[in-house]
């Protein structure tokens, strides 16, 4: 076989098997399959699954729901430190290094898809300023992420739509690129990255009505299994001030009903819409790598297809 070009030469080696995709699609079942056909490992790239007890709002598998499969980068933060794409990276990068060294495949998980191109890809983060940064974080104690994202809106529509406007941490940090830089946040995305790992990526979907009723029973379970009890006990660790954690679905909505907000009822009905409009950030943002392989969830034959993709040689995609 010819040598692959230049923008096939991978800085490291070993190939990479990422599952991607919306919440609810189906990708945690077919990683650990995945992972026992394959002799793999998985690496978390979840964002709100790197947090230490929130389990049950993330659909975080279970010690026995991963039928022995070893799992990385989970549980590695506080719920009161704010996420770090860079610091994420880092640990990925090295998680899966480790597994390649050890003959193993590694397969990286998950819908954070800035996180998983971050692993992917050549990827720079730009840089940052201390007075900024403080000064917009003030601003976002004092008009709330609404106002910031409305900002946001006005100055690059493409990052508003995929960043959502409770999360005022990645607000901020996207008005913060954008003062620096000059120019939209979704510009110090690289158009036509380079890629970090050979990899193959393996999307996951399901027909858009058939989504929507996985999504309103995940949240139904979320709540029967314990959610409103799992937010208390994370109460007293500083989930209620946590920039990320204490604004991921479910879990802000839960602190709503604990507060005496709104009702379960009510917290339920906002989990499942917030949830369903998140998808739709999912989308827009995968669909737009050319390089995923985007597969049925509910198809009879998804492992078996998802094998077959594995198998594909470097450059063949």
């Amino acid at each position: 076989m010819s040598s692959p070009p230049a923008s096939r030469v991978f800085p490291r080696k070993g190939r990479v098997v990422a599952v991607l995709g919306p919440t609810a699609t189906g990708k945690s079942d077919l990683s650990i399959a995945l992972a026992e056909a394959l002799g793999g490992e998985v690496v978390n790239a979840d964002s709100m699954q790197l947090y230490r007890g929130m389990d049950i709002g993330t659909a975080k598998l279970t010690v026995a729901e991963r039928r022995g499969v070893p799992h990385h980068v989970l549980d590695i933060w506080d719920v009161a430190q704010p996420a770090a794409v860079a610091e994420y990276q880092a640990l990925a990068r090295a998680a899966i290094d480790d597994v390649l060294a050890r003959g193993r495949v590694p397969l990286l998980v998950g819908g954070s898809g800035l996180y998983v191109q971050a692993v992917l890809e050549e990827f720079a983060f730009p840089g940052t300023s201390p007075e900024l940064r403080a000064s917009l974080e003030a601003e976002l104690a004092e008009v709330g992420p609404a106002s910031l994202h409305d900002r946001l809106r006005g100055l690059d529509p493409v990052a508003a739509d995929a960043i959502l406007p409770s999360n005022g941490r990645r607000i901020v940090r996207a008005l913060e690129v954008i003062a620096l830089t000059g120019k939209p946040f979704t510009a110090s995305l690289p158009d036509s990255p380079r890629p970090y790992y050979d990899s193959v990526r393996i999307g996951v979907d399901r027909d858009t009505a058939e989504l929507d009723a996985r999504i309103a029973r995940r949240v139904d379970l979320m709540w029967e299994r314990g959610l409103v009890a799992e937010v208390a006990a994370l109460l007293p660790d500083g989930l209620r001030e946590g920039r990320t954690a204490g604004r991921a679905l479910g879990y802000q909505q839960a602190i709503d009903q604990l507060d005496g907000v709104c009702t379960e009822a009510v917290a339920r009905e906002r989990t499942t819409a917030a949830t369903r409009r998140f998808v739709r950030r999912q989308r827009s943002w995968f669909r737009r790598d050319a390089s995923v392989h985007w597969l049925d969830g509910g198809s009879a034959d998804l492992v078996d297809s998802a094998l077959r993709l594995v198998d594909v040689p470097v450059g063949a995609e």
